[in-house]
């Protein structure tokens, strides 16, 4: 949720992705964006007005992208943003299942430095494909009401494309649209990155 990023209706293509090339060149930024990314079905809010999606290609197996992005507990030792990750039940991440995590959020003009915590419940998984959840995060003075974040995995010459896009509701965050966004983006530009560096290690 907050370690992802935002986009504004007036952005219609991954910024960062065209900024800054981190598709492979088998995978455009039009081709990424030519038709809604789904898990099972499923995908982000699309009434939401705060939204971003971005794609990295990662040179590494897709079982091992897969596992690293599905382990939440472990995400603390692979992305500093992520201060602490507990599954809330047992077993392999599955739809249904329930984790909570910490991350820290700068302050802004309307909203000062805190840590979010965030509730999230997986709502659709397919192995070595796709994961999507939802949750609130709250924090002392700051309160995203729901955050849909969609995962995406595809093999593609090289290694897998990741596509990840997220959506956040809530009367705080779109008080001020730009703000949250600017947010959104750099957490889950952030995220990505951390991905890509863990795995290719």
């Amino acid at each position: 949720m907050f370690g992802s990023r935002v986009r504004t209706a007036a952005v219609t293509v991954s910024l960062a992705v065209a900024a800054t090339g981190l598709l492979a060149s088998t995978v455009t930024p039009a081709q990424a964006a030519a038709a809604p990314q789904q898990c099972r079905g499923q995908g982000v809010d699309p009434g939401a007005r705060i939204r971003y999606q971005s794609d990295i290609v990662i040179k590494a197996p897709l079982s091992r992208v897969f596992k690293l992005q599905t382990d939440v507990e472990r995400w603390p030792a692979w992305q500093s943003p992520v201060l602490t990750a507990k599954r809330l039940d047992h077993g392999a991440l599955r739809r249904g299942s329930r984790f909570r995590w910490t991350t820290p959020a700068p302050a802004t003009p309307t909203t000062p430095a805190t840590t979010l915590e965030i509730t999230s419940t997986v709502r659709q998984l397919q192995r070595g494909s796709c994961i999507l959840w939802t949750g609130p995060a709250i924090g002392q003075g700051l309160r995203i009401d729901k955050g849909v974040h969609l995962w995406t995995f595809t093999k593609v010459k090289g290694g897998v494309r990741v596509h990840t896009e997220e959506t956040w509701t809530g009367a705080q965050v779109e008080a001020d649209i730009p703000t949250a966004a600017a947010a959104l983006g750099a957490g889950l530009e952030a995220w990505l990155r951390d991905l890509k560096a863990a795995a290719e290690a």
